[in-house]
């Protein structure tokens, strides 16, 4: 496993695990706990996932068992828009997902999206980072310009920002500012969700041909590879196996620009940008 040094100090795995849309309590606690029996230690949730509390079972049934210890975790969760109308709300929104994960301490939180007040909920989390019960702050789905000006008025800097990054969406300025300000780009989607056909695409899996990987493990470490943090999703200890499996092989720097040259330069997996995307996220409530 690779590392990525965040502005904090703090060392984050490049792969994690994560676990959108694995709202069953007992399923996602199976999934965390067989993630990290096969290697992964980086595991990233979120109050939107309804999942928290399960993954910290996941996470103290693994330390009982001896797979690991809680230092060598890196676990993530994201404060959700309904919780953050006010500081002190989102602080104790915060302390509410501490106590499900049920944990002394949690490695990153990030504002979840850039929507409703999340300065005031980044407020929140600053002084929970200064309190030292949260290891590092960050943001998700914060787009450049949102991005620059969000830095440009914080007291701390965000470490990481968590958007959509795979082989047809790049996102390469985005990424460039992400570096100007020091902050780690992760990946959410690095599959794509599934789409485009990426499991079976012809250039992935002609590359994959060469270097004996799938198509999925060349557009994960396609990825890595350019210093992008990544977070692949499944409940199947075999693909678990597989996206995990990246680390033996380097792309060359023509594979590389094949790869980036599949960019779409849009998502179709979402629309930040749409009204009513923006009313959908506003009226979920956690």
């Amino acid at each position: 496993m690779e590392f990525v040094t965040l502005n904090t100090g703090a060392k984050m795995p490049i792969e994690g695990f994560g676990v959108f849309q694995v709202p069953d309590a007992a399923v996602c606690e199976q999934a965390v706990y067989d993630a990290i029996k096969t290697g992964y230690r980086l595991i990233d949730t979120a109050q939107a996932y309804m999942n928290e509390a399960a993954v910290g079972k996941a996470v103290h049934r693994a330390i009982a068992d001896g797979l690991v210890s809680r230092e060598e975790l890196f676990i993530t969760t994201k404060l959700w828009v309904s919780n953050m109308k006010t500081e002190d709300g989102a602080y104790a929104s915060l302390k509410e997902s501490l106590a499900k994960l049920d944990m002394e301490y949690i490695d990153l939180i990030l504002i979840h999206q850039p929507m409703g007040d999340y300065f005031a909920g980044y407020r929140a989390l600053e002084k929970a980072y200064k309190e030292g019960w949260v290891k590092a702050i960050g943001v998700s789905n914060f787009y450049p310009a949102i991005l620059a000006n969000f830095c440009e008025n914080v007291e701390i800097m965000p470490a990481v920002n968590q958007v959509e990054l795979h082989p047809f969406f790049t996102q390469d300025s985005a990424i460039t500012l992400m570096k100007e300000y020091g902050i780690a780009p992760q990946a959410w989607g690095p599959l794509a969700e599934g789409r485009h056909g990426i499991f079976t695409h012809h250039v992935l899996t002609v590359i994959g041909a060469k270097y004996g990987k799938t198509a999925a493990q060349i557009a994960l470490k396609w990825n890595a590879q350019r210093g992008v943090s990544i977070l692949p999703k499944s409940v199947h200890v075999e693909r678990m196996e597989q996206n995990f499996d990246i680390w033996d092989f380097t792309l060359s720097d023509e594979d590389m620009q094949k790869i980036a040259a599949l960019d779409l330069g849009h998502s179709e997996i979402v629309d930040h940008s749409d009204p009513a995307f923006v009313k959908m996220i506003n009226g979920f409530k956690i």
